[in-house]
């Protein structure tokens, strides 16, 4: 009776952890490239139950144990981008592929999630493209969110006050206000004088496996192993495209996370009246059963 309790408590436990990773998603409907969170949950090891009779052990069958919610995932979608008219507001549009390894020539054909599954089961997640800023400390961290400001000696910083860098890992400076900051579509700058490219870019990481960054808040990821998730600055033969005077909007989509919510409070209930059995079942053992 007590190894129900314990499975109705760790679905309680998982489907508390679902229903908070639905109210942050929620939360940040119109957070400026905030990328949606999924919960993923995973049974315990199965218990294999035998009857022993005489000596003789005769297998009865597997018993589950209960589940947990064991980690969460970033969804890297391509979000909205919002015209917010501001020279200092950037958004990036993006649609990197990835060589089918089997088939020179093709591309692997992603499905919405952003991920191709092999017919081995192997599974490969479309690259994305960040903006690159750098923290007081020198590490280089990666942002959706191109809401920039230019601060009092040229340099350009993000929503959250780090530096933003260029395509070469150093910190972006301007020399003139910030009416001069003009770049392509592909985040060169732009010469005022000129009407060319000024040689300097902004520097924009391609993380060819995306799966592998670790959220900070604040709209902001770094990767624990950047070998790991292959990072490098873009290049010309990259399909992107950085477009001034918008922002990404959310990836969050609004009616599933609302879905997810209120099936995992319903889960969270009825595992709530398991509990309830059990430890009605269990006074009546003590209180009536004992007396008898």
């Amino acid at each position: 009776m007590l190894r129900g309790l314990y499975t109705a408590a760790a679905g309680m436990v998982t489907q508390q952890r679902r229903h908070d990773t639905a109210t942050q998603n929620i939360a940040n409907l119109n957070t400026t490239g905030y990328k949606q969170v999924d919960s993923v949950s995973h049974a315990f090891p199965d218990v294999l139950i035998s009857a022993m009779s005489g000596g003789v052990t005769k297998p009865v069958g597997r018993l589950n144990t209960g589940v947990f919610a064991e980690q969460s995932v970033s969804q890297y979608l391509q979000g909205d981008l919002i015209e917010s008219g501001k020279s200092a507001d950037f958004a990036l549009s993006t649609d990197l592929q990835v060589e089918d390894p089997d088939n020179a020539g093709t591309y692997l054909a992603f499905d919405g999630s952003g991920k191709y599954i092999s017919p081995d089961g192997e599974v490969t997640y479309r690259p994305q493209a960040f903006f690159t800023v750098q923290d007081n400390e020198g590490n280089n961290l990666y942002t959706r969110n191109g809401s920039f400001s230019v601060g009092p000696t040229g340099e350009v910083l993000s929503a959250g006050g780090f530096s933003v860098l260029d395509s070469n890992g150093n910190p972006l400076r301007l020399t003139g206000p910030e009416d001069t900051l003009k770049v392509d579509g592909q985040g060169n700058l732009i010469n005022n004088a000129t009407g060319l490219p000024s040689g300097t870019r902004i520097g924009i990481s391609v993380i060819t496996r995306p799966q592998e960054l670790v959220r900070d808040g604040n709209g902001v990821f770094h990767a624990d192993d950047t070998e790991a998730a292959e990072i490098r600055y873009s290049n010309a033969t990259d399909n992107l495209q950085v477009r001034q005077g918008y922002l990404e909007n959310s990836n969050v989509d609004a009616t599933q996370v609302t879905v997810d919510m209120n099936a995992a409070y319903r889960a969270y209930e009825a595992n709530q009246k398991v509990i309830q059995f059990y430890d009605s079942s269990l006074q009546k053992a003590v209180n009536d059963v004992g007396r008898v």
